[in-house]
């Protein structure tokens, strides 16, 4: 029966992945792709859903905030240990970064203004996006994802509908985990190429934030908070393009939160507390032939490794077609030339501002087959960061390891603060129990139990 019961849970998580990026396929937001046309019959233009350009010393305002909420996160997790106070920033973020701010400016998405102005040397990204993409980050390097545990809104607003948590399987939330690499490779790939922000564009609560969006977005927004509610914090795992650079950063934090105080009596109450699957139990090395075997193993991944790279490289690169038709000029030409040939008998409102404007067809297909080039020079590489990913995941999976007590996956914890909420040594320091009854506790745990009955003898 229980293994009816996890095979059901499996089944059960794999549909609700698949309905979340089902509304996917056709989603888009508001974009401007003309300027204004002249009216003269008294016609008003509707708002779009970006908000109005703040004031600098408001946008500075929004700076100090970001660096008070991730010092007061930073402290609260590092030093009060309190997931109480984590919680009550938390819902200070959504509100004053999701709905007063409406999601803007967010560091999220200010991945794409620093990689359009790598890209594009015409391009000045303002100072306060730069501040609000570095600084969570320099936080993460020292303190790990504190950013992630009650600053950014994006996590808030899932974290708020979490009800009862499923654990994801192992093996999924390794599959679902290239997921991320994959977004934040194609968000390069788009603004290098000039085809769009697709991580804005495709913000699944920026229409809860701003209170209006396109229905697609909407329902891909609502499906995630589906999602959310037994899958705890499913883009921020499993799809945030900036939760990589902050997995990367959290890895060599020098400091960061640990489960318990003191020592670790395996009580499991950590494990059964954390929704994320964020914590490395006790376990011995994972194989069970000899060391020669798993060595020869593991050179042959290495040797294999070139092979991850240039395969994803090829691969991706012969998407150029598809994936360029998402640039504005690219599908406007072909527009134009269905047009032409006859098999597209209807007009759009692209093609007839483009043929009013007089520029030739021959420039616009000439700059249309320039893109494809450049997306295909780029498929290679976001092939090849993909294949990189595989094979090290790969290779990360064939190293032995033994974990001799229960300690937080620096990564890809976010700091939340249930673990240790939940420890039994932490309640002792904070004097709500004895250590005799926090090493009771243990006694959950048949070896700690054999332990302390051991220790007693």
């Amino acid at each position: 029966m229980r293994f009816c019961s996890r095979s059901a849970k499996t089944v059960f998580l794999l549909v609700l992945c698949f309905l979340l990026f089902l509304p996917s396929m056709n989603l888009s937001q508001t974009q401007e792709r003309f300027p204004k046309p002249d009216f003269q019959s008294g016609y008003t233009r509707p708002d779009l859903l970006t908000p109005t350009p703040r004031s600098q010393l408001l946008e500075y305002l929004d700076v100090l905030v970001l660096l008070v909420a991730l010092a007061l996160a930073t402290y609260f997790a590092h030093k009060l240990r309190s997931r109480r106070k984590l919680f009550v920033l938390m819902v200070f973020s959504l509100i004053y970064f999701g709905f007063f701010r409406k999601g803007c400016v967010c560091s999220i998405g200010a991945i794409q203004n620093v990689g359009y102005a790598i890209f594009n040397s015409g391009y000045a990204v303002p100072l306060t996006v730069i501040i609000f993409f570095i600084l969570p980050l320099v936080f993460t390097l020292f303190f790990g994802r504190t950013f992630c545990a009650a600053v950014c809104p994006l996590g808030a607003v899932q974290d708020a509908v979490v009800l009862k948590p499923t654990k994801v399987p192992a093996w999924l939330a390794e599959v679902l985990g290239i997921l991320p690499y994959i977004y934040l490779g194609l968000a390069v790939l788009f603004v290098a190429t000039g085809a769009g922000f697709i991580i804005c564009q495709y913000d699944p609560f920026i229409g809860f934030f701003r209170f209006g969006a396109s229905f697609n977005m909407m329902i891909f927004g609502a499906s995630i908070l589906l999602l959310g509610t037994v899958v705890a914090r499913p883009y921020c795992r499993f799809l945030c393009p900036y939760g990589v650079l902050l997995n990367w950063m959290s890895r060599l934090s020098r400091w960061h939160v640990k489960i318990t105080p003191t020592e670790c009596n395996k009580c499991r109450l950590c494990e059964e507390s954390c929704p994320f699957g964020a914590i490395k139990t006790p376990n011995e090395p994972r194989y069970q032939g000899s060391k020669e075997k798993t060595v020869k193993s593991l050179a042959a991944l290495l040797v294999m490794l070139p092979l991850f790279i240039g395969g994803g490289g090829w691969i991706v690169s012969r998407l150029d077609e598809s994936l360029s038709r998402q640039h504005f000029t690219v599908s406007l030409a072909e527009q134009i030339l269905l047009e032409e040939r006859g098999e597209s008998t209807v007009l759009t409102e692209e093609t007839k501002a483009y043929r009013a404007s007089g520029k030739p067809r021959e420039e616009l297909f000439q700059e249309a087959v320039s893109i494809q080039e450049k997306f295909r020079l780029g498929g290679w590489f976001l092939g090849g960061f993909i294949g990189l990913i595989l094979g090290l995941k790969l290779l990360n999976l064939s190293v032995l390891r033994r974990q001799l007590e229960y300690d937080v996956d620096t990564g890809t914890c976010l700091s939340c603060g249930r673990c240790f909420a939940y420890c039994p040594f932490e309640h002792v320091r904070l004097g709500l129990i004895t250590p005799e009854e926090a090493a009771a506790q243990g006694a959950r745990d048949p070896e700690a139990r054999e332990k302390n009955e051991n220790e007693n003898v």
